[in-house]
């Protein structure tokens, strides 16, 4: 097959780009051959993939101010990546951007144990935050299930959560303070080790605003003491509807517990053939962890378990020791990819209020039959964070349009009832065209203003977040004003 020719123009903007991209980072930082540029082609999103014009990977935070500044400059659009492990689309590329990769950026930078901080740089990877200051028996608490590749830049990006966020909420509950750097090459610095800042928040405003503000190349993190012990347990019930209205009456109680998951029948059936785990056979199962000192703990379980068996369970497993800890949580954490290996999959991330969960478990199982596609359900239950994840199969035609038609309503269903479209995947591609389901346009209008503020040529990831149509209308307008 003949391979169509380059436009000569791209080619041109292409290598002069790429000539001043090699006048402030080394050559090695600089990606620009075709072949090796599809190594960033999608996240992990993978349904949709576009090779980028070119990447480059920074090491410090002036090389980003740099880059940034040429691509400004040639009025050259640029997609932050931290690990891209983005469920949403969040880092994919378009034909005409610089894909700007954290990845090497991440040393830690400064440790205060006595004031509970650490500054890193935000390629660092989730995990590896708590393995900095485990040897002084603290932790950084959130902890998404990619956490073992996902980037502090990404976490920022999306307001990631993790199974624990209920008693130590998600990202910007633990983010103090960043060193950002905007689409022009200033370099700000918001926020600071320390507990709140005076004025504006605008730290608020940048964690979860999916890399549409700026690039975050430093963070600080609030760290925490280890709790003095956890247990979790494992109770199983025979209907998705019961252990949700178990999850509402143990919130209800008053019981803080620092996590409660839930996964239903698909998944524990996946999760059981890839991790081993010793999940029993029923349809519905919880993993309800509590900490604190064996007096506490024990309090705490005994309300749980007298709520539990309220609701009749199949089967009811308090954790004997670490070993038996160790496998209630094995199989949960080897959801996503269990599932991978036996399906295509499209995980959703609508959030909504706990009460709701029986009724909406029972909707999309609904749906599911509608639609023609098998759900399965592993979510954070404990905040109402569903995880639904929709199979299909990815060689047959139709099916990917069905699996995000399906995936639309669950989205919408999740507003109707009181919910949002996303918890802490973030909007991306994904979710875009929903937000005027969720926002009016007025709510709409004060999101991209903030935006012109800070990127004022709506050069930072671009088509992302806001409706397509707008998104294009908001940076015509802007170049015309230029």
């Amino acid at each position: 097959m003949e391979m169509p020719t380059p436009n000569p123009a791209i080619l041109s903007r292409k290598a002069r780009l790429v000539e001043r991209l090699l006048q402030v980072l080394p050559v090695e930082s600089v990606i620009h051959d075709e072949v090796e540029t599809r190594a960033y082609e999608c996240d992990a999103l993978t349904a949709y993939r576009c090779p980028p014009l070119v990447a480059v990977l920074p090491s410090s935070t002036q090389e980003v101010s740099d880059v940034l500044r040429i691509c400004h400059e040639e009025g050259v659009p640029v997609v932050p990546r931290g690990s891209g492990t983005s469920l949403a689309g969040g880092a994919l590329p378009t034909a005409d951007c610089v894909i700007l990769g954290v990845a090497r950026m991440n040393d830690v930078l400064e440790t205060d144990y006595a004031n509970r901080i650490i500054r890193v740089q935000t390629g660092r990877t989730n995990l590896s935050v708590s393995g900095a200051v485990e040897e002084h028996d603290f932790f950084y608490a959130p902890d998404p299930s990619s956490q073992l590749a996902c980037a502090i830049a990404g976490n920022i990006a999306m307001n990631s959560g993790g199974a624990h966020c209920l008693k130590y909420g998600v990202t910007t509950n633990n983010l103090l303070g960043v060193t950002m750097v905007i689409m022009d090459g200033t370099v700000v610095e918001i926020g600071g080790a320390h507990l709140d800042a005076s004025g504006l928040d605008l730290l608020g405003l940048i964690c979860g605003s999916e890399g549409q503000l700026g690039v975050v190349t430093e963070a600080t993190l609030r760290i925490l003491r280890k709790p003095e012990g956890a247990r979790p347990v494992l109770i199983g019930y025979d209907s998705n509807e019961v252990a949700g209205a178990c999850v509402s009456d143990i919130i209800k109680a008053g019981v803080l517990p620092v996590a409660i998951e839930f996964m239903d029948r698909p998944c524990i059936r996946a999760c059981e053939a890839f991790a081993g785990a010793g999940y029993p056979d029923c349809e519905a199962l919880l993993i309800v962890e509590v900490e604190g000192s064996p007096a506490e703990i024990d309090a705490q379980l005994a309300v749980i378990k007298g709520i539990a068996l309220s609701h009749d369970p199949v089967e009811l497993r308090e954790a004997k020791d670490a070993d038996e800890a160790g496998r209630i949580w094995l199989g949960r954490k080897s959801a996503f990819g269990a599932m991978g290996q036996i399906n295509d999959y499209m995980c959703l991330d609508g959030t909504i209020p706990v009460t709701a969960l029986p009724f909406v478990l029972r909707r999309i199982a609904e749906m599911s039959k509608e639609f023609g596609l098998d759900v399965a359900n592993v979510f954070h239950a404990g905040d109402g964070n569903m995880h639904p994840l929709i199979l299909f199969d990815a060689n047959k035609p139709g099916d990917l349009e069905t699996c995000e038609a399906f995936g639309a309503e669950i989205l919408k269903l999740c507003v109707e009832v009181g919910g949002c479209l996303t918890g802490e995947h973030g909007v991306g591609i994904e979710k875009r065209d929903l937000m005027l389901h969720q926002y009016s346009a007025a709510d709409l209008e004060a999101q991209l203003a903030v935006k012109d503020v800070f990127d004022p040529s709506w050069l930072l990831n671009p088509a992302k977040v806001f409706p397509l149509s707008v998104t294009r209308n908001r940076r015509a307008a802007q170049m015309a004003a230029e």
